[in-house]
């Protein structure tokens, strides 16, 4: 079992606290199976909500899939209690948002989308729906009278 961090980092204009939200957030990422190397193509999502038996009850993991290629079963489990925000002074910093327990996948890439909320760094203005599908996203905060976005951002995994 390894516990791989994915870090998040982006530059934040008058925001903080940007976070995946609710059971049902969506983390899709491309998954590499340590054992023979095979990475599908296509994303694949997981999330608080699924749950699924690890064979001989050892407990249950987020995804449980067998490798096309060499039929190895893996699995892996996001560690609820590592969920982070990323927030204000982070900005323009890698930081760990979450992180995955992982048996036989290892995560090559991660796509962020919809499902992240913010807040105004001064004003607290709630912003609930956040897409960072394109790397960037901005609104205008009405409350303080000013803009504000999330710009250039990317990830990288590291072994925790």
């Amino acid at each position: 079992m390894v516990k791989i961090g994915l870090q998040f980092k982006a530059t934040l204009e008058n925001v903080t606290n940007v976070r995946p939200v609710g059971e049902d957030f969506r983390w899709f990422l491309k998954l590499k199976c340590a054992n023979c190397g095979e990475i599908p193509e296509k994303w694949q999502y997981i999330n608080l909500i699924d749950s699924v038996p690890l064979k001989g009850g050892r407990g249950s993991a987020s995804m449980v899939q067998k490798c096309k290629l060499c039929a190895r079963e893996n699995s892996i489990d996001i560690m609820r209690d590592t969920i982070t925000p990323y927030n204000a002074e982070d900005s323009e910093r890698f930081k760990t948002m979450v992180q995955f327990e992982c048996r036989g996948l290892e995560p090559v890439d991660f796509q962020p989308q919809a499902g992240f909320a913010a807040e105004g760094a001064e004003s607290g203005t709630k912003f609930p729906e956040i897409t960072l599908l394109e790397k960037d996203w901005t609104d205008y905060d009405e409350k303080a009278s000013e803009s504000v976005g999330i710009y250039e951002v990317t990830h990288q995994f590291i072994k925790c």
